[in-house]
C-alpha cells in the first residue's frame, strides 16, 4: 500500500475552515480537474501558476498521485492523467445515464424523437444515455458511442461558450474530418455555427452526422459536468417548423435535468 507524503500531520492535511473538508483531498482533485481542463499532461510549473500552490506543495500531491495510480510521470518528466481514472469516468458516466433516463423517456414522450444525452470527453463527444422514438422510422445511437463535436448538435451545444482560442485548438487536433458533404469542416464556419447557438439558444445538426438525419440540442445549465441533451430523427420530421415546438420542451427538460443533477452533488 502506497505511503501518501500528504499525511495527516502535514498542514495540508487538516480539514479547512470553509468547508470542514480535508484540504489536501480539495487540492489533489483541484489539480486532477485543472490536468483535465489540460488536455490531460501538464509540467509542475504549470500547475504551479494555474493553482497559486507553492511548487513542494504540488510535488508532494503528485506523489501521492502516482502511488495510487490516478497520475502518471511521463518520461518527458510532465504528469498526465492516469489508467485509474478510467473506470470511476466509466461508472461515473454510466451512473449519470441512469438519472438522465426518465427526463430523456419525457422527451420522446413530447416530441415524439428519440431523445439522448452527451457529454464531451477530451476532444470527442461520448453519448451516455439514450430513449429511442417509438416511431418505426427512427434514430439510434448506441449508448458509448464516440464522435467528433464539429459535426454534432451536442458538440455545437457544448462548446457554444468555450474561448475561441480553446475551440481552434480543438479543431486543429481533431482535424474537423467530413462526416457527410454537409459537415461544416473550417473553424470559421463552425465558430459561426456557434455564434448562432449562443443567440438562438439551441444548436442543430442538420444532416451533418448522417444524412437524412436532423438533431436539435440544448446544454444541461449548470452540470456538474458539461453536458448536452438532443433530439433527433429523420429530417423530413425534425423540421425547423417543430423546432419551434421542439426547443422550449428541451430547454425546460435540460433545466430540470440541471436540478437534479445537482441535487446529487455536495453542497
Amino acid at each position: 500500500m502506497p505511503t501518501s507524503s500528504a499525511s495527516t500531520t502535514d498542514a495540508s492535511a487538516k480539514p479547512t475552515a470553509a468547508s470542514g473538508g480535508v484540504q489536501s483531498l480539495e487540492r489533489a482533485f483541484d489539480l486532477l480537474e485543472r490536468m483535465a481542463d489540460s488536455g490531460g499532461e501538464v509540467g509542475l510549473s504549470e500547475l504551479s501558476a494555474a493553482s497559486g500552490l507553492p511548487l513542494p506543495t504540488i510535488h508532494r500531491l503528485m506523489r501521492t498521485l502516482v502511488a495510487c495510480g490516478y497520475v502518471r510521470q511521463q518520461p518527458n518528466r510532465r504528469y498526465s492523467l492516469g489508467p485509474r481514472l478510467i473506470r470511476l469516468g466509466e461508472s461515473a458516466s454510466r451512473l449519470l445515464g441512469t438519472w438522465a433516463r426518465p427526463y430523456l423517456a419525457r422527451l420522446v414522450e413530447e416530441t415524439g424523437e428519440t431523445a439522448n444525452m452527451a457529454l464531451l470527453d477530451g476532444d470527442e463527444i461520448v453519448y451516455v444515455a439514450q430513449v429511442p422514438s417509438k416511431h418505426s422510422m427512427r434514430m439510434f445511437t448506441e449508448v458509448g458511442r464516440r464522435v467528433l463535436p464539429h459535426s454534432t448538435g451536442v458538440g455545437k451545444a457544448l462548446l457554444a461558450h468555450t474561448p475561441a482560442d480553446e475551440v481552434r485548438a480543438l479543431l486543429a487536433r481533431t482535424g474537423m474530418p467530413a462526416a457527410t458533404e454537409k459537415t461544416i469542416t473550417t473553424p470559421e464556419g463552425f465558430l459561426e455555427a456557434l455564434e448562432q447557438v449562443r443567440k438562438s439558444g439551441y444548436a442543430v445538426d442538420d444532416n451533418e452526422q448522417e444524412i437524412g438525419v436532423r438533431c436539435l440540442a440544448v446544454s444541461v445549465p449548470n452540470s456538474p459536468t458539461a453536458a448536452a441533451i438532443s433530439i433527433s430523427g429523420p429530417a423530413g420530421r425534425v423540421t425547423e417548423a417543430v423546432a419551434e415546438s421542439f426547443v422550449p420542451i428541451l430547454q425546460g427538460v435540460a433545466a430540470e435535468l440541471s436540478v437534479a443533477l445537482q441535487s446529487q452533488s455536495p453542497a
